[in-house]
C-alpha cells in the first residue's frame, strides 16, 4: 500500500458549459493547482478564457461562466 492511498491528491477540474444544454456542465482535469489559473469573463457576446498563469497560455476560451475547483480524489 503506498503513501497516495492513505493522502489521495485533489484534482483541479475545469468546469465549462456544453454547447448543447444550459445546465449540462462539461470537467476538463487540469495538471496545476486552482490558484495558478486565471478565469476572465467574456463580457456581452465574448468568449471567456481560462489562462496559466506560470506560462500565459490559454487552456480554455470558449462559452461561459466557467469554474476552476478543487476537486477530491
Amino acid at each position: 500500500m503506498s503513501k497516495t492511498d492513505f493522502f489521495p491528491v485533489p484534482t483541479t477540474i475545469l468546469r465549462a458549459p456544453v454547447w448543447y444544454d444550459d445546465a449540462v456542465r462539461d470537467d476538463h482535469p487540469l495538471p496545476l493547482l486552482p490558484g495558478d489559473y486565471k478565469v476572465t469573463p467574456g463580457a456581452g457576446n465574448e468568449r471567456w478564457t481560462v489562462a496559466n498563469l506560470k506560462t500565459g497560455e490559454t487552456v480554455y476560451n470558449g462559452t461561459g461562466p466557467v469554474e476552476i475547483l478543487r476537486e477530491r480524489a
